[in-house]
């Protein structure tokens, strides 16, 4: 875990292993890597929203914790981001599958959930 974390920071530091890939898949790991990031930013825009702008809601605390929520989700994408774009630049230079991950659906999931959660809440507020 050391190993791999030192190459998020030091990569011209860390073993070269392998063969370096084409270049345009390493672009195109750099994009996605990248709309990792926006990802975890609008999330962290989210959180920031809710937490200053999103008036109380019935439940009590609900709103803090919405915006608690957002602001993790998006530091825990921001991290998953660049262990993935770490992991998929060394499986391209071993020729080796590209690394599969949950988080993806995991993501979906989560953000689903809170859509769902809004959703009763918006109703809630509604009817009283």
């Amino acid at each position: 875990m050391i190993q791999r974390a030192r190459q998020w920071f030091d990569p011209e530091r860390t073993e070269v292993v392998g063969e370096p890939p084409d270049y345009r898949y390493s672009l195109a790991n750099e994009r996605t890597f990248l709309a990792w990031i926006r990802t975890g930013l609008a999330l962290i825009a989210g959180g920031l929203a809710c937490a200053q702008f999103l008036p109380p809601l019935p439940i009590a605390h609900l709103r803090e914790g919405i915006a608690i929520l957002l602001l993790v989700l998006g530091g825990l994408v921001a991290l998953r981001a660049v262990d993935h774009w770490a992991r998929t630049e060394r499986a391209m230079r071993l020729k080796e599958d590209l690394p599969r991950s949950r988080f993806p659906a995991i993501l979906a999931i989560v953000v689903a959930l809170g859509a769902v959660l809004l959703t009763i809440t918006v109703l809630i507020r509604v009817v009283r």
